[in-house]
């Protein structure tokens, strides 16, 4: 079938104000993607409503206990247990549990026609023509006049589902494709259909991009969209070339991991963990419906998915695929592979491609793709051959399957979670080079492709006055990305706009009197440079400029202090070194508290040790709300010595003067910071007293730089004025010391905690209740300081904590005895 071209939008999730309201929405069918995708409804704080069919019957359970089948209890029993589930699950949908009373349940039965007050509907329910049609006429009149109707369909064409309907249900349905777990995974794709309104679609490209934090791919209805379409084809396309060349899962999953800018889960890994059976049915649908597209023959093509479907190993859902984990008798996991010769499993083998160790130590991206593409061995021939295939491909797929390239490589680094996507690869790689090599191998792209290349343009994107460019191929040159305007990307200005920069630290003026300090080191730690660049950075901003944001587009804000540093001036006795090391650091996060211009942080990623501690001293956080923050440093036998310590118990100072229970309070807090809990979303860092209330929360990761700027300029325009140190902190003292002393003592004798996680407590409890004074005293933040330092040091002089500190840096693990 031809697909029905969509209307036309502006395409620009940033482009217009929306006059719609989105306050409440409803979601039809509670599966694994129904009930994740209310919960990230709820994240965002809209009203969600979760149905899904009533229970064909009374389980033993229910028989047991009484309950009768007109009971709302077995009624709902099917969506109250898969909420239940999503909410227990590994990753957690929610940033925060308490947000799940934002989500009521009920049945089709019952509760349908609640719909009404519902402003978004979103069908969610199993991939069935006939079953979603039923559920559409139901819900055609149950559903408000202009309300939105969108369903989460990852293949079915959506004009079929809005075929035939009213006019005022045309003009408000759309597809709106989430990938699993929708949380996490950053894409979502919008699929008009020739009857939707396009003002429709300028409301929710928006809403999608400002407030569920999505990167928006709006697509044709074509089967699979766009992230599908392509990551599928880049699968089997590995998958046929594993078979040719005679790689094994080990080196394919190597190969096609972070090697090459993917996630850990490879091909195999990844096939495993969606399901095989549901790979193959995803192969099957491109075959069918996809009778002229030129990888017909790929898609109908047997290979080791169907032998593995059939032989039952279906991945982790039955916990045996192209992988398999035993257990030994003396608990020990193994990992086993399936021979994809013999189909039996064996011991997992490390690989050893030579192309693989060409690549071992080359921490570039762009180098390794490189160095891969042009290797001679069946590394380089993987790497190479499926990259000529995937450019192929995709320059073929414009116009059919999107408008613009920029939104396949958006789809397929969102959906799949690839560093880069096709084209920005091909731009790596070189364009014109790769090109050749196509021809060459008789791999056809697409004619625009030799069009651009002739009128002298080199590559698909180009960066120009600090923003990114795609080639258009409509009007032949270059345009600006929509959607790009607000969001800082400080690769595209750095060039530009350095006003200084060491080797860990690079400062960069983000326009209208604010600064930006980036950090890149490895994981952004905060060693010599670090330090040296914070204090820099704010002399300079304190001598001319407004305010002083202090962020980076890493993959990780900064995983803490250079531990390896640390253990060195340990090791060696230099108590005086570390004690210069630790007043260095205590006196730059007091400095970016107690500056004359407003200091933001925006963290994200890992924020840990250092990292928090530098957040927590800012004047105003603004954190993305995947931000992993905590003080971690007890794992590694040590205290947060950076003002971390202080800083919580300061916190916990003015929670008593708001009326907390002060021992309460007081003990929460100590095991926080003792059990070096990290919060796993910025609203939880709240939660956790990591972060404050008025501190920020930016769903949209690639936001968060732009809304600290903006918090910046609302600080100088509300007229900062530099703060006070503090000298009222309450303390505990010897009250307090006793009862964490009680608490901790209790948790070693139950064998909870190990003798040296006792002698660590002990030690934080000191710090927090500010040594054994009598009384509950006020004391400075100085004098908190030097004791955490005391402390500090103390810690760095026992051989058990260097074991520790050594451990963590060989293994990335805490030492746990």
């Amino acid at each position: 079938m031809k697909p029905l071209t969509p209307v036309k939008s502006s395409d620009n999730p940033s482009a217009v104000k929306p006059r719609r309201k989105l306050l409440k929405a409803a979601v039809l069918g509670s599966g694994v993607m129904g009930s994740r995708i209310a919960c990230h409804f709820a994240n965002v704080g809209l009203e969600v409503l979760l149905l899904d069919i009533v229970p064909r019957g009374l389980n033993d359970k229910e028989i047991a206990s009484g309950v009768s089948e007109a009971s709302p209890a077995h009624r709902n029993r099917i969506v109250n247990e898969a909420l239940q589930g999503a909410i227990k699950d590994r990753l957690n949908p929610l940033y925060n549990k308490d947000f799940a009373t934002r989500i009521s349940t009920g049945n089709f039965d019952d509760d349908l026609d609640k719909i009404a007050g519902c402003d978004l509907i979103l069908e969610a329910i199993i991939e069935d023509l006939e079953i979603k049609k039923s559920l559409f006429d139901k819900v055609e009149k149950l559903r408000k006049p202009g309300s939105m109707v969108a369903s989460n369909t990852s293949g079915i064409p959506l004009t079929w589902l809005a075929k035939g309907r009213s006019e005022d249900f045309q003009k408000n349905f759309f597809g709106m494709h989430f990938f699993n777990p929708p949380r996490y995974l950053k894409l979502l794709e919008i699929i008009p259909t020739q009857w939707t309104d396009p003002g429709l679609v300028d409301f929710i490209m928006n809403y999608g991009d400002q407030h569920l934090g999505k990167t928006m791919v709006l697509c044709k209805d074509t089967p699979a969209f766009v992230a599908n379409r392509v990551g599928v084809f880049s699968l089997l396309k590995t998958l046929e070339l594993v078979e040719e060349l005679g790689l094994t899962p080990e080196e394919t999953d190597k190969l096609t991991g972070p090697a090459t800018g993917k996630p850990k889960t490879g091909t195999f890994r990844l096939c495993d963990l969606i399901g095989n059976d549901t790979t193959l049915k995803v192969k099957n649908g491109l075959a069918n419906n996809l009778p002229n597209d030129e990888a017909n023959a790929l898609f109908n093509k047997t290979t080791v998915l169907e032998k593995a479907v059939e032989m039952g190993l279906l991945g982790d859902k039955t916990q045996k695929g192209f992988y398999k984990k035993t257990k030994g008798a003396d608990g020990s996991s193994t990992i086993l592979t399936l021979d994809l010769n013999t189909f039996e499993y064996r011991e997992n083998q490390r690989p050893k491609l030579a192309s693989l160790e060409a690549i071992k130590t080359i921490e570039d991206l762009k180098t390794r793709l490189k160095t891969l593409y042009k290797f001679e061995d069946k590394g380089g021939e993987l790497t190479r051959r499926s990259a000529q295939a995937i450019f192929a491909y995709v320059s073929n797929r414009v116009p059919e399957i999107a408008d613009d390239l920029y939104k396949i490589d958006d789809g397929i680094r969102a959906g799949f979670g690839w560093e880069v996507g096709a084209f920005e690869t091909w731009d790596m790689l070189g364009v014109a080079k790769v090109a050749d090599d196509m021809r060459a191998a008789g791999i056809k792209m697409a004619s625009w492709v030799d069009e651009m290349l002739a009128a002298g343009h080199t590559s698909f994107y180009k960066v120009e006055n600090g923003a990114r460019h795609y080639y258009d191929i409509a009007s032949k040159s270059y345009k600006v990305i929509p959607g790009s305007e607000g969001k800082i990307v400080l690769e595209y200005i750095k060039g530009t706009n350095k006003v200084w920069g060491n080797s860990g630290t690079t400062l960069i003026d983000l326009g209208d009197g604010i600064l930006n300090l980036e950090f890149h080191t490895k994981m952004n730690s905060m060693g010599g440079e670090v330090i040296e660049g914070i204090n820099k950075a704010i002399e300079i901003a304190e001598k001319s400029w407004d305010g002083l944001v202090i962020a980076n587009n890493g993959e990780n804000f900064s995983a803490g202090a250079n531990l390896a540093m640390i253990l060195m001036l340990a090791v060696e006795q230099e108590y005086d070194e570390l004690d210069l090391a630790i007043r260095m650091f205590q006196n730059t996060t007091m400095r970016a508290r107690y500056s004359s211009i407003p200091v933001v942080v925006a963290p994200h990623g890992l924020t840990l040790g250092g990292g928090c501690e530098l957040t927590m001293h800012s004047d105003h956080a603004q954190a993305a709300a995947e931000t992993y923050i905590g003080l971690v440093e007890v794992g590694v036998g040590l205290i947060p010595a950076g003002g971390g310590t202080k800083e919580m118990t300061l916190r916990m100072s003015d929670r008593y003067e708001s009326g907390d229970a002060e021992l309460n309070s007081f003990m929460n807090t100590f095991l926080t910071i003792g059990q070096a809990k990290v919060a796993t979303s910025g609203f939880e860092a709240k939660q956790l007293g990591i972060l404050r209330e008025s501190d920020g929360v930016s769903v949209n990761s690639s936001r968060v730089i732009s809304d600290a700027k903006a918090a910046a300029l609302q600080l100088v325009a509300a007229g900062y004025q530099q703060p006070v140190q503090r000298t009222n902190i309450r303390v505990q003292g010897k009250t307090g010391l006793g009862f964490a002393y009680s608490g901790v003592y209790s948790m070693y004798a139950a064998g909870w905690i190990t003798e040296y996680d006792l002698h660590i407590a002990k030690k934080l409890a000191y710090v927090m209740c500010g040594g054994d004074l009598d009384g509950t005293p006020l004391v400075s933040e100085q004098y908190l300081l030097d004791l955490e330092r005391e402390v500090m040091l103390s810690l760095l002089g026992e051989e058990r904590t260097l074991k520790r500190i050594e451990h963590m840096l060989k293994t990335g693990k805490p030492l746990r005895n």
